[in-house]
């Protein structure tokens, strides 16, 4: 039997804007679809053949078209990714009182939901299926409520949703993290006031949705380095994450999304309190989800765990 090492596989962001840029012969047009920009598209798909070493695209001013290699890899991802939405398709026909799916972007279902999965099983009953739902991208339905799979979302805007149909889940709240092992190479730097990190490498999560921190928003409630700091930019932040752990920059970190981190000591605190905003992440019970008592039971158990 092969072992599969999820670290060497290509993250599922990547594979779809791979599989997006393939079928349309354009980095621009690929950005168009899913959202995005261009130059992240661009990153994504030198990152994968970085990865991967091997050249995927041949590009001109025309456009892009795939190599042999290309052209073999991208009929492999088109395939695993058909075999994906067929399971999602076949998990979300299960009757309601079977079940409930839960909607998350994946850059956050790892890190907030894997910690409370038991839990919620226990509350909801253990003859009910949870079903996660990943969005990759930025690819969630504007209007939250208006999901026409889910029965909850999980998101960071519910301006638009009843406030009967939403619970607070979490007040936004960040603060600095590396691994150990970042943190004693730069002891000397990290002792210091934040005004001295401009030699330091900043881990970054980017979306084009501005709904959550970034590092200027901590830098103005805490100062910011006097030389510019080096940013290294993600579209995931599981792999901002791991990218901190295994030693290679500064993370912000998410309350409500690193404890798991924190605890298994990959990472470690560079501030004792966090910085607060006015954002907050929701549980939201969509029009399909009011037809589903267990879809209720999820923004109850998530308000009383709040």
């Amino acid at each position: 039997m092969i072992r599969r090492n999820p670290s060497r596989l290509p993250g599922i962001n990547t594979l779809i804007a791979f599989e997006a840029a393939a079928r349309l012969g354009s980095f621009s047009r690929a950005a168009k679809e899913l959202r995005t920009a261009q130059p992240a598209i661009s990153r994504q798909i030198a990152t994968l053949e970085t990865q991967l070493s091997a050249r995927l695209f041949e590009r001109s001013r025309a456009g892009v078209r795939l190599t042999d290699a290309g052209r073999r890899f991208h009929d492999a991802v088109t395939r695993s990714l058909d075999i994906l939405q067929a399971a999602a398709a076949e998990v979300a026909e299960r009757p309601n009182d079977e079940q409930v799916v839960i909607a998350f972007l994946y850059k956050t279902s790892h890190t907030f939901m894997a910690p409370r999965y038991d839990a919620l099983q226990k509350a909801l009953g253990g003859q009910v299926h949870i079903a996660i739902l990943n969005h990759y991208g930025d690819n969630m339905p504007q209007a939250p409520s208006e999901h026409p799979v889910a029965d909850v979302v999980f998101t960071w805007d519910a301006a638009d949703t009843a406030p009967q149909d939403r619970v607070t889940v979490l007040k936004e709240a960040v603060k600095p993290l590396c691994s150990p092992g970042y943190a004693e190479a730069h002891a000397g730097i990290l002792s210091g006031p934040v005004k001295g990190w401009g030699g330091l490498t900043f881990l970054e999560f980017t979306s084009p949705r501005k709904v959550s921190a970034s590092w200027e928003d901590w830098f103005r409630a805490t100062g910011r380095p006097e030389s510019s700091p080096r940013f290294m930019r993600f579209d995931s932040y599981v792999y901002v994450l791991e990218m901190a752990s295994a030693g290679h920059g500064i993370a912000l970190g998410w309350r409500g999304f690193i404890e798991r981190h924190l605890e298994t000591g990959a990472l470690v605190e560079l501030a004792d309190g966090f910085v607060e905003t006015d954002s907050a992440y929701y549980c939201v019970l969509t029009e399909k989800g009011r037809g589903n008592p267990f879809a209720r039971k999820c923004l109850e158990f998530f308000e009383q765990s709040a």
